[in-house]
């Protein structure tokens, strides 16, 4: 039934790094094993029925990892988007990156362009790739916004500030890695999330895990306060 679907979910990709550390590999592995199971997390998400899918693939305080890392990392984001993720287009998924896309090299500002342009009718779901992302800072360009659009303080309103963030209220959230807070993650929209923590790190994240957070999700009972 629809109300056990989540129409909005977030994902925190958490344990890349560890999971190749583990196994003796370098970070690079790990973040390349994450991109597979990105793409079929979309799918599965899609089958499922669910609208929004934000995924937390790049933070702003990732920013301060090793610049090998870090270079590898845009590389990764710039194959996923202009190889990957084409097809999506023909499956109705609209792909939109939100984040500070102005700190990204520029080659891959052009790739983002591009695939929000091809897929930009999709009417199945929404793919929000949070890249260059914070919570926090997305408040912050949203004050800006609401100032430069001049309202006055007495038209300002939780409606308004939401009409300026980059997406919905997310009704659960998923962190996988075995860390249990939300990182500074949609948290104007988390509000009033279901949280659902995997202890599995990200590449060991499998359809039938989805499905457990799914079924736990449908358990509760969301009140919203009243």
């Amino acid at each position: 039934m629809r109300k056990h679907i989540p129409y909005h979910l977030g994902i925190i990709l958490d344990g890349n790094r560890r999971w190749a550390r583990e196994r003796g590999l370098p970070a690079f592995e790990g973040h390349r094993k994450g991109l597979e199971v990105v793409k079929k997390v979309i799918a599965w998400c899609k089958n499922r029925g669910i609208k929004i899918l934000t995924l937390f693939v790049f933070s702003t305080e990732n920013w301060k990892r090793p610049q090998r890392e870090v270079n590898y990392l845009m590389r990764l984001a710039q194959k996923a988007l202009t190889r990957d993720f084409k097809k999506l287009s023909k499956e109705g998924i609209k792909i939109r990156v939100i984040g500070q896309k102005e700190r990204l090299p520029e080659s891959l500002q052009k790739a983002i362009a591009k695939i929000e342009d091809l897929t930009k009718d999709g009417k199945e779901m929404v793919l929000n790739l949070a890249l260059s992302y914070g919570g926090r800072t997305e408040i912050v360009e949203a004050t800006k916004n609401i100032v430069k659009k001049k309202i006055s303080p007495e038209e300002i309103n939780e409606d308004i500030i939401k009409e300026n963030l980059r997406t919905s209220d997310v009704d659960l959230i998923i962190r996988t890695g075995r860390e249990q807070r939300i990182s500074n993650f949609l948290i104007w929209q988390a509000a009033y999330s279901e949280l659902y923590f995997s202890k599995k790190y990200w590449p060991d994240f499998t359809e039938k895990d989805l499905d457990k957070a799914m079924r736990e999700y449908a358990r509760h009972q969301r009140r919203f306060g009243k």
